[in-house]
This record gives C-alpha cells, structure tokens and sequence, in this order.
C-alpha cells in the first residue's frame, strides 16, 4: 500500500510547466547517447518526465525514472547546460537537480526505488492531460532497450486505484 501526500511546499504552476514542455525545442545533441528509436516516442517520454518533475517539486517528493531511454535523453538534454537551466526556470522557477543513483551516500528518506516509482505514476496523475496517454511505463521495451526499465500495467492500475480512493475519501 502507498501512502500519498499533498502537501503544496512549492510554488509550481503546472500549467506553466506544461507550456515550458510545449515549447521546448530539443537538438539532436539531446540524443547522442540515446539512440533507439523512434526517436519521437523517446522525445515524448522525455516532456512527460519533466512534467512529472514539475508535479514531484510542486508536491516535494522524490519520483524514479521508469525509462532508461527516456533517462539517457534528459542525460543529454542536462548537457546542454543553458537550454536545461532556461528551461528549469521557466518550467520549475528553478533549477531541477539529476541525482543519479549510486551518486552519494543513501537517503533513506527518499525511499526504495520501487516507492520512488509509485510516486512518479502518482505525480503523472497530477501532470497529465485528460486522457493522456503515458508512454514512460513501457517505452524501453517498445523501443527495445536491451534491459528495459519501466512499471508493469498491473502496478499503474492499482496505484491509480488507491489515488482515486484517497483523493475520493
């Protein structure tokens, strides 16, 4: 069971970080490192991460990247540094940090990883569009990542169940 919390720490707009995304312009030098394709599907997953960023810094929780194709493109998009750092400002009001796993000692706080992705379903709840499709949960595998990362339906479906209930009560 997840427990899900709503407090507002952050003064995060989603509409306008949804607009950010809209409006980015991602080169190719985004996906030097990334190379399955189609390259539109990973482009996709990649604004749907950043719009759930925005959901996560808004709530103050920690989310884990279910792609890693999607994971190697915001690596790039890191790279470059002043488009990435004009896109946080406008997007977030400030900079989002990439804290790669393994990068420093353990914060427990942030629990596991299996949590951690619970909590990106939850904040892709908050992000998305009215029926919106999210591509992140299986993108690897439909783009043939050779050890895809990602959340098995069964998962998505019962964390959205449990939101629904808690948001219902």
């Amino acid at each position: 069971m997840l427990s899900f919390s709503f407090r507002r720490s952050r003064e995060i707009d989603l509409t306008a970080v949804r607009t950010a995304v809209d409006a980015l312009e991602l080169p190719d030098a985004v996906y030097k490192t990334c190379p399955w394709q189609p390259r539109e599907l990973v482009d996709k997953g990649l604004r749907q991460w950043l719009l759930c960023c925005g959901a996560a810094l808004r709530d103050d929780q920690v989310i884990g990247m279910p792609s890693h194709a999607v994971d190697e493109a915001w690596h790039g998009f890191i790279l470059c540094t002043k488009r990435y750092a004009d896109f946080c400002a406008r997007a977030y009001g400030r900079f989002l940090h990439h804290f790669p796993e393994g990068a420093g000692p353990p914060d427990e706080s942030h629990g596991t990883m299996a949590e951690q992705l619970g909590r990106t379903v939850v904040a892709w709840s908050f992000a998305a569009a009215p029926d919106e499709e999210c591509v992140l949960w299986d993108l690897d595998r439909r783009v043939g990542v050779e050890h895809p990362w990602g959340i098995e339906a069964e998962r998505v479906e019962a964390i959205e169940a449990e939101l629904a209930r808690t948001v219902a009560s």
